[in-house]
Formats: C-alpha cells, sequence, structure tokens
C-alpha cells in the first residue's frame, strides 16, 4: 500500500438565489460563506458576527440544576471538592477552570488527573478511595465519566456523592450519579451537542456564578482563555456556540494576565496580541498535552493555575523540553507502526501493537498514518506484564471508529471516544481477534469507497488577485479549524521563478512564484521537499494564504497544501 494521491474537490458557484441573499459581501466572501453552508442574509450576519440564534442559558442542560445544588451545598458545608479531570488539553483545561473558580469562593478543592500510563483514562476505583480517605465529599468528573458505570456505582456505594459532566458519547446507560450533565443525553434538548468538556465546565461555571453569593472580580468569563485552549486543541466543530466560544477566549487569551499562557506563548515563539485557534492548534496545544503524554499533565495543569512569573517560566520551559522529546517519539514510533502494518497487507485498515510503542502518542502516530494513507488507523502499545494491549484509532469519515469498537464490546476491556478518533484497551490474548474483526468491518464498510484524500478547495483564483486586503477579509472567518476550514484556494499554470528546499533533512519546498505579469509571491510546501528535483516550470497549486513575518518584514505568502503539473 502506497500513500494515494489527492483529490482536490473544488466547490460548487454559489446558486442565484445565494448570490442573491449574499450580495452585501464581497463575492469571495459570499462563495466562502457559500461553502460552509450559509446561504442567507440572516445566517451570514450570524455567523460573521457569532451570534446565538438559541438560549445559552446553562441551565436549559439536563442535570444542571441539580449539580448546582449539590455542588452549592458542598460550597456551604465547607466540603471538600475534587475535580478529576482527563490527562490531554481538554482534561486539563476543565480541570484548572473548575479549580480556580472554587477557589474564589473559598471552597477546599482538590484537582485530580490519573496518570496515563499508571491508571490509564477516567474514573478508577483506587483513585476514588483514596478521594474518600483524604476527606473529599464530593467528585466533580470533568471531560470524563459518561461510561464508567461501575466506577460510578462503587462511589455510590462508599457514600462518595459525584457530579458527571462529559462530552463524549453516551453509552447504553447513564452512570448512577447525583448529576450527569452531557448533551448528547437522548432526553437532552439543549441544542449545542458539540461543546468540548472544557465548554461544558463553563456552562457548568456559569450556572454557579449566577447562583452561589456573589464575589467581587469572580465571573465566568474569567476563565474563557482556558475555554479556547481547550476547544481548538480536542478539535470541537468551531460552529455554533463553540465559534463564539472560542472568538471570546481568543480575544481574552490575547490580553490574558495569566502568567502561565503568557509563558506558554514565549516558549512557543508567538506574539501575544495576535494569536488565532491555529495557533492553538499546531504551537499551545501540543505542548499542554506533552505532559500528560510523556510524564504527568499535572505540570500541565499546575502551568495554568500558578499565579507566580517565576514559577510559569520554569513550568513552561518544562513543557518545552517535554514536547522537542514527544516529538522524536512520535517520529520514531510512526516510522516502526508503518513497517508492522503493512506487513498485514490489508486494503482497508491498518493496524499496529508493539511492547517498544508509547501509549502516550500512538494516537499522534495513528492520526500521521491516516492522513497519509487515508485508511482507519488503530495503533497500540503491548503491555506484558499487565496482559493487556492499550491504544487509540483515528479515522477517515467514511467509518466511525466507535461503532466499530462498540461492534467489538466482547473483545474489550474499555473503551470510548468520537467517530474519528478513540482509545481503547484489550487483552493481549484478544488483540489479534480484535484487529481481524475491524479489518472486516472495515471491508464490508469501505470497499465501495474512494480511499484517496480529498482537499476541499473553496474557488479558483489568480494570484494577482491576492492581497493584504483579502487576508483581512478571510480573517472574518475567523476563528477556523476543525468544523470551519481556513479557506483553501487554487491557481493554476503557476510559474515558477525559483526554488529550493529548507528545514531539517531538506524536507520542505521553499518557491517564489507568479501568474502572467502578477509580482512574484512566495510560496512554502511543508513536507514537500521531493518535489524539488522533479519541478516542471509551471504547476497547479492548492493554498492558503497568509502573512509571513520574519525580522520586521510582512509579505504574503502561499502556505501550499497539494501541488500537481499543469495541464
Amino acid at each position: 500500500m502506497t500513500s494515494p494521491a489527492k483529490r482536490w474537490q473544488v466547490a460548487p458557484e454559489l446558486t442565484p438565489a445565494a448570490a442573491h441573499e449574499l450580495r452585501v459581501y464581497n463575492p469571495i466572501l459570499a462563495q466562502l460563506l457559500f461553502n460552509r453552508q450559509i446561504d442567507t442574509a440572516r445566517a451570514a450576519d450570524g455567523f460573521l458576527s457569532a451570534r446565538q440564534e438559541h438560549s445559552r442559558d446553562p441551565f436549559d442542560i439536563q442535570d444542571m440544576a441539580a449539580a448546582v445544588e449539590r455542588i452549592s451545598a458542598a460550597v456551604s458545608a465547607g466540603e471538600c471538592i475534587a475535580i478529576y479531570g482527563d490527562y490531554d488539553v481538554d482534561g486539563v483545561t476543565s480541570t484548572a477552570l473548575m479549580v480556580l473558580l472554587l477557589e474564589s469562593y473559598g471552597v477546599q478543592v482538590t484537582p485530580y488527573i490519573p496518570h496515563r500510563f499508571d491508571e490509564g483514562y477516567g474514573l478508577n476505583k483506587i483513585a476514588i478511595d483514596n478521594l474518600k480517605s483524604n476527606g473529599v465529599g464530593l467528585v466533580v468528573t470533568v471531560d470524563c465519566g459518561i461510561r464508567a458505570l461501575e466506577e460510578a456505582e462503587y462511589a455510590r456505594k462508599i457514600g462518595l456523592d459525584m457530579v458527571i459532566t462529559d462530552h463524549h458519547h453516551v453509552g447504553s446507560e447513564l452512570p448512577q450519579a447525583h448529576a450527569v450533565i452531557n448533551p448528547k443525553r437522548e432526553d437532552d434538548s439543549y441544542p449545542e451537542k458539540m461543546l468540548a468538556g472544557v465548554g461544558l465546565a463553563y456552562k457548568l461555571a456559569q450556572a454557579l456564578v449566577s447562583s452561589l453569593p456573589k464575589v467581587e472580580g469572580v465571573a465566568a468569563e474569567n476563565w474563557l482563555d482556558l475555554v479556547a485552549l481547550g476547544t481548538v486543541a480536542d478539535l470541537a466543530p468551531l460552529r455554533g456556540e463553540n465559534r463564539l466560544l472560542v472568538r471570546e477566549g481568543l480575544s481574552t487569551l490575547n490580553r490574558s494576565a495569566r502568567e502561565g499562557v503568557k509563558s506558554l506563548i514565549r516558549i512557543a515563539r508567538l506574539t501575544e496580541g495576535s494569536i488565532k485557534a491555529s495557533n492553538i492548534g499546531f504551537q499551545l496545544g501540543p505542548r499542554i498535552n506533552a505532559a500528560g503524554r510523556l510524564y504527568s499533565a499535572m505540570t500541565a495543569f499546575n502551568l495554568l493555575t500558578t499565579h507566580r512569573e517565576d514559577r510559569a517560566e520554569r513550568l513552561a520551559d518544562q513543557l518545552e523540553a517535554h514536547n522537542q522529546e514527544r516529538r522524536e517519539l512520535t517520529h520514531n514510533i510512526t516510522e516502526h507502526a508503518r513497517e508492522i502494518a503493512l506487513e498485514a497487507h490489508h486494503e482497508y485498515l491498518l493496524f499496529a501493537a508493539h511492547e517498544s510503542f508509547n501509549a502516550g502518542v500512538v494516537g499522534l502516530v495513528a492520526s500521521r498514518l491516516a492522513d497519509e494513507f487515508y485508511r482507519p488507523v488503530f495503533v497500540a502499545e503491548i503491555r506484558p506484564e499487565s496482559g493487556r494491549s492499550v491504544g487509540s484509532a483515528r479515522s477517515i469519515p467514511d467509518f466511525n471508529v466507535t461503532a466499530a469498537l462498540d461492534d467489538c464490546e466482547e473483545l474489550l476491556v474499555r473503551y470510548g471516544g468520537h467517530a474519528a478518533a478513540a482509545g481503547f484497551t484489550v487483552t493481549n490474548e484478544n488483540r489479534e481477534a480484535l484487529a481481524d474483526r475491524l479489518r472486516e468491518a472495515a471491508a464490508q464498510q469501505l470497499q465501495s469507497t474512494d480511499l484517496r484524500p480529498t482537499v476541499s478547495v473553496d474557488m479558483e483564483v489568480q494570484l494577482r488577485d491576492l492581497s493584504f486586503d483579502l487576508v483581512q477579509l478571510l480573517d472574518q472567518l475567523e476563528p477556523c479549524g476543525y468544523g470551519n476550514r481556513i479557506p483553501v484556494l487554487i491557481a493554476r499554470d503557476v510559474e515558477i521563478l525559483n526554488h529550493r528546499t529548507v528545514g531539517h533533512d531538506a524536507r520542505h519546498l521553499k518557491m517564489s512564484v507568479r501568474d502572467g505579469d502578477s509580482p512574484p509571491l512566495d510560496a512554502i510546501a511543508f513536507g514537500a521537499g521531493e518535489w524539488a528535483s522533479k519541478l516542471p516550470r509551471n504547476i497547479d497549486v492548492v493554498f492558503e494564504l497568509e502573512i509571513n513575518e520574519w525580522q520586521g518584514r510582512r509579505n504574503l505568502q502561499l502556505n501550499v497544501r497539494d501541488l500537481r503539473l499543469s495541464l
């Protein structure tokens, strides 16, 4: 199996009806809106202004009133409350938000994020016992717990109350807890179903602040920077309420007084005041994630909650070192996993497991291989000492990995996730049976599918039409990310004036290009260094338009997504 060539799918031109509705907008912006299923003036105005058409009242979420009642009682009684989170960015930001909120009310609050390698994802009985013995009277979960039926029942039996907030897919039963907050519940009518874990933590914070006695300076909006970090990093779709929360959160983040966020921005070499959602996805999020992937997520939690500049600087430097280690480990395991998966010679699904793999990065490895081969990918670390394998899955739109794991439930120790990403634990004796079952499911579902990655292109343009003003126009679509992609454009018959390879191992391609008599433009094609020896004079190029700032100079640049020979 080789990496398939990409399909270029250029969006159809907007219809006459949509053109009439969107006539007040620049034609390029109108086309971009239409491509995002926005075809009326009202919808366009609501999208561009991030205005919500539905209620955002947190009490419209099922069980929110019960959760607030129990937490308020704990606050009044001086109970110790534990916030039980997850080790990814969404879980860490959710935990930080709730801890900082409760500390503002003088609550004795204990953060608890399980160790990825010692405990694994989610609630576990040993942790519950330890929290109970340390005087905790109430556990509030964030970004986990919706499938922890056995653990929630155990907590109830030992007299430990629990409020569960989670955004993952709901199983056939709800855990027995004082309150279960998840808009994906069948009986929940809250219109926004796609909030991240930190988004739900924020809704709970809104409800608590409106219900608890007023404390000067305390408002849920104080933690919107954390909401933006967790929402973008967890790939929650940037539409609807998420779009509003991230837009507001980016505004807070770009003027953040939080010492940890400022140190994180410094270590990522970003400029405070100009950070976009893409910077969270590619620079800030991976550094927060690195702690939980390789060591303890508490390093990231401590960074986001510290009030001391010197401690924030030290913790940010530590995360940077973790991230560098994570990059090297991911590269090495990806190479090994590719070899193992391809040896199986299966056409529709890749499965790789090995003792040398690291469970902290197998999700990243699976994601890279899914992008490379456009197949569902399952990668796992084999642990002989425990008799289990712990893995992650990443998928393509045509194959729901969580649904596939649902069909293999009797083979699994535990699992959970979304349609495109999931985690799983399987006994070593069942691992090959699981791989075979998943391959069979993929073969049945994908045999008539064109398994080539698709690059969705918004529209064709001429290079002479690109300008700084157009960049400002495109910025009206921000925040861009999952569910609201960065605009992708195509230019045909582009002349290459010069080119060279750049970066480590000459992996990237730097070019100067033009069409017709247009001024030359810089272009960078990441990972396309192999093209350097075979470039023709003219190419078709798919790209994102951006501004490259270097040594005080600002230039337009094409960030090349794909290229091919001009016909």
